[in-house]
């Protein structure tokens, strides 16, 4: 048995906020690069340019990517032999989030109600915080900003399995021709398909945590990506809505069973930025 005191985890939420706020990814660096250079539209191109370049003056001057600094969206797995002491776990990683939003100048965007009095909380607290105990006496802490207009263009839908694949893809691709400039293109498109309701959207936003480099290690679901992605960006839509053949950087597909009767598909759209970082105790 390992023990790990809350005090630990404090300083690396803390840290993954900025982080994930400050600094991009190489392989969202290396996608964007990767479609310029396959991109028809000299206005696509542009933009791109224009996003490359702010990517590196965000973490030339330690400033966030985006005034929408997100919903501190934590993934979090406990090995099962990890002991948390010294206090209350879910408190440490929201004094983490606290800490990071407000010593990063990171904007606040959580209200406490969320229609009769929408009051901010100030400090972006509380966190959504999703745990999963696995094997071993390792914590791993993923923090995944997301904001506001890359995830009201979420949705899920309550398919059946005689829509089949072909359904599937459709609503995928709808959903993205639907969302239009919304979400900041070039977009990442999470999918989650089987589980139940809820946990259909669990998976579309789990499957946005793989880098953009790495395809599905099942063949079948990485033909299905690419099919959707070549479609998505089929639609013209293009770098910030501004037309052109870059919509999306990638699709990735994470699925579960489900019941006989049911098949849910969640699409979670992620903006161009794609943010998350991960450390591990």
């Amino acid at each position: 048995m390992r023990t790990i005191d809350v005090k630990e985890i404090i300083p690396i939420v803390k840290k993954l906020c900025i982080d994930s706020n400050y600094y991009i990814g190489d392989d969202v660096i290396d996608k964007i690069k990767e479609f310029k250079a396959k991109e028809e539209s000299e206005t696509a191109k542009e933009v791109l340019d224009i996003l490359l370049e702010n990517y590196e003056l965000s973490a030339q001057e330690k400033m966030p990517i985006c005034q929408d600094t997100g919903v501190a969206v934590i993934f979090i797995e406990i090995g099962q032999d990890v002991h948390i002491t010294g206090g209350n776990f879910e408190e440490a990683i929201n004094e983490g989030v606290r800490q990071g939003y407000q010593d990063g100048y990171l904007r606040k965007s959580m209200v406490d109600d969320p229609i009769i009095e929408r009051k901010n909380t100030k400090d972006n607290t509380p966190a959504l915080i999703y745990t999963d105990i696995v094997p071993g006496e390792k914590l791993k802490i993923t923090v995944a900003p997301k904001g506001g207009g890359s995830e009201n263009m979420s949705e899920v839908k309550m398919m059946k399995a005689a829509d089949g694949i072909e359904g599937v893809i459709d609503f995928v691709v709808d959903r993205i021709k639907r969302s239009g400039g919304n979400p900041c293109p070039p977009v990442v498109v999470g999918v989650g398909l089987g589980g139940n309701f809820e946990q259909s959207a669990l998976l579309a936003k789990k499957s946005l945590l793989r880098s953009l480099n790495e395809e599905n290690p099942d063949p079948k679901w990485a033909e299905v990506e690419a099919e959707i992605l070549k479609k998505v960006n089929d639609l013209g839509i293009g770098p910030q809505g501004l037309g052109g053949r870059t919509t999306a950087l990638a699709v990735h597909i994470l699925h579960k069973p489900c019941h006989i009767a049911s098949m849910p598909v969640a699409v979670n759209v992620q903006c161009h930025a794609d943010r998350h970082k991960t450390a591990t105790i």
